[in-house]
């Protein structure tokens, strides 16, 4: 998996939070956030919503999406599309990573699938798929490699470990 997973123009809306669950993946229509409104329903606690919206410059998500979100214990959403009222959506310290902001929100229109695979930020996504996100973006771990990226990154890890000990206790 090396140097492969990684989502192409879709970064942090709320800076300085982390997220790390397993992918709910939505289809949508540009601009139709019905679907991923729907998502939120049949999330489970611990889950990230993934949306593939065509890279739509339109809104799918906002404020009250992200409320039900945090009541629901989804711990963050992924949208290769466009979110809205960034500023709320910060306040709740929701983990979202989006395309673009923009202020202007598409229709409920319902076309669309959950729980298929997607293309999001140009990368493949199935459901239960692990997603990573922080400010430096957002990678997916297929769900089949999991176990053997984990290993290889607490390796790593250690690795960094060592090395910084040596760094910074050396006279």
């Amino acid at each position: 998996m090396h140097r492969k997973g990684e989502m192409v123009v879709v970064n942090s809306v709320t800076p300085n939070i982390k997220a790390v669950g397993k992918a709910l993946t939505v289809q949508t229509y540009p601009g139709d956030w019905a679907k991923p409104v729907e998502a939120i329903d049949l999330a489970m606690p611990g889950e990230i919503i993934v949306v593939d919206a065509g890279g739509s410059e339109k809104a799918v998500w906002g404020e009250l999406a992200s409320w039900s979100c945090i009541e629901k214990g989804v711990v963050g959403v992924v949208i290769d599309g466009a979110v809205r009222d960034v500023d709320e959506i910060r306040k709740m310290k929701l983990p979202v990573f989006a395309k673009y902001i923009n202020p202007t929100a598409g229709e409920p229109k319902g076309f669309g699938e959950i729980n298929v695979e997607i293309y999001c930020g140009g990368v493949k996504v199935n459901p239960g798929d692990w997603v990573i996100g922080d400010d430096n973006g957002v990678v997916i771990v297929p769900k089949e490699e999991a176990l053997e990226v984990a290993n290889r990154a607490k390796d790593v890890f250690e690795k960094e470990q060592r090395i910084s000990c040596l760094l910074y206790t050396s006279p």
